[in-house]
C-alpha cells in the first residue's frame, strides 16, 4: 500500500476523533436552540468553568481564596483533603444545575419575549461574567485534570498500543491513535444516544420539544416554561462538563479552553441548529476535513490551514444549504 495512502488514513482517524470533541461542544448550543431559541455564545465558557469547578473540588481548593486572602490578610488556599472524582463530578453537576436555575431565574426570565438579537447579546455578557467569576473564584493558573474512578481506573491517556501494534503488522507503520480520543468517542456516542431517548421517549423531553416548537402553546397545555429552560440549562451544562473533563484532560484547564466554541460555530452550520445528530456529523466533517485538508493542501500553501478551514466550509453551507445538513428548513409567510 502506497505511502502516502497510510499516512492519509491515519490522518482519517485523528480527525474523527478532533471531530468528536468538536460534536461534544456543538451538542450543548444545540440543546438550549431548540428548546428556546436561544443561541448560547457562553456555551464554550460553560465548559471551562464546569472543568476548573471540578479541578478546584477533587483538590479540595478553597472558592475565592484569593479574594479572602487579600481582605483578611489570611493565607488560606485548600481546606487540606482530596476528593473523589465521582463525588467530585457529582458536585460539580449539582453546581451547573444551580447555575442553570440562577441563569434562568436572574437572566433570561426577564427576557422573555425579546428579540433573538436581545437573548444572544445576554449570552455574550454572561460568557463574559462566568469568565471572570471563574478567575475570581478558582484562580487563573493552568491546572491539571486527572478523572480517576480507582487508583487504577484513570482516563487512560497517551498512544494505544493495541491499534499501533496492529497497523504495523498491517501496513508497516503504526498508527498513533491517543487513547484520550477513543474515550471522547465512547462518551460522546453513549451521550448522544442517552439525549435522543431523553427527548423522544420521557415526558420531559416531549415538553422541551413542545416548547421548541411552539412557545404559546405549550404553556396553554400546561408545560412551565421556566422549568423546561432549567432542564434544559441544566442539561447543557453537563454536557459541557463533559466536554470540558474531555478537553482539560488533554490540553490542561486553561482560560483559552473556552475558545472552543468557536470550533463548534461551523459545525453547527454543517449540522444545523436543531439537530443533535446533526452536530455529530457536522463535527465528524469538520474533524476529518481540517486533517485531510492540512495534511494535502497544508504543505502547498504553508500549512496553518486547521485554523481556517471551517469556517470556509461552513460559508460554503451558509451559501448553498444555510439551514444546514439536517436542520429544519424555516418558510415565512408575508
Amino acid at each position: 500500500m502506497p505511502e502516502q495512502l497510510v499516512f492519509a488514513m491515519e490522518v482519517f482517524l485523528n480527525g474523527l476523533m478532533a471531530g468528536v470533541l468538536y460534536a461534544l461542544v456543538a451538542l450543548g448550543f444545540v440543546l438550549i436552540y431548540k428548546a428556546s431559541g436561544i443561541f448560547n455564545f457562553a456555551q464554550g465558557v460553560m465548559a471551562l468553568f464546569a472543568a476548573m469547578t471540578l479541578v478546584g473540588i477533587q483538590n479540595g481548593q478553597v472558592p475565592f481564596s484569593h479574594l479572602i486572602n487579600a481582605v483578611l490578610g489570611t493565607h488560606i488556599h485548600h481546606f487540606g483533603w482530596h476528593i473523589h472524582s465521582f463525588i467530585a463530578i457529582l458536585l460539580t453537576v449539582g453546581v451547573m444545575v444551580f447555575l442553570a436555575w440562577a441563569v434562568q431565574r436572574f437572566v433570561f426570565r426577564h427576557l422573555v419575549g425579546q428579540e433573538p438579537i436581545i437573548l444572544f447579546m445576554a449570552t455574550i455578557g454572561l460568557a463574559y461574567f462566568l469568565e471572570g467569576f471563574a478567575d475570581l473564584m478558582w484562580g487563573s493558573e493552568i491546572k491539571t485534570l486527572d478523572v480517576c474512578m480507582t487508583a487504577n481506573a484513570c482516563l487512560p491517556q497517551g498512544i494505544n498500543i493495541a491499534i499501533d501494534e496492529a497497523t504495523y503488522s498491517w501496513f508497516g507503520y503504526g498508527f498513533f491513535i491517543d487513547n484520550l480520543d477513543i474515550t471522547a468517542t465512547i462518551v460522546a456516542v453513549i451521550l448522544v444516544a442517552a439525549l435522543v431517548i431523553f427527548s423522544q421517549y420521557t415526558k420531559q423531553g416531549r415538553a422541551m420539544r413542545a416548547v421548541a416548537d411552539d412557545h404559546q402553546a405549550a404553556l396553554s397545555v400546561g408545560i412551565s416554561l421556566n422549568f423546561i429552560w432549567v432542564l434544559v440549562w441544566s442539561v447543557a451544562g453537563f454536557v459541557a462538563l463533559v466536554a470540558g473533563i474531555m478537553w482539560g484532560a488533554k490540553s490542561g484547564v486553561q482560560f483559552s479552553l473556552s475558545l472552543i466554541a468557536l470550533k463548534a460555530l461551523p459545525v453547527l452550520m454543517l449540522g444545523g441548529f436543531t439537530s443533535i445528530p446533526g452536530a455529530i456529523v457536522g463535527g465528524l466533517i469538520i474533524g476529518v476535513g481540517e486533517k485531510l485538508f492540512e495534511f494535502w493542501v497544508g504543505p502547498l500553501v504553508g500549512g496553518a490551514t486547521e485554523n481556517w478551514f471551517a469556517y470556509v466550509l461552513a460559508l460554503v453551507f451558509l451559501v448553498f444549504r444555510p439551514q444546514g445538513l439536517f436542520g429544519e428548513k424555516i418558510i415565512e409567510r408575508v
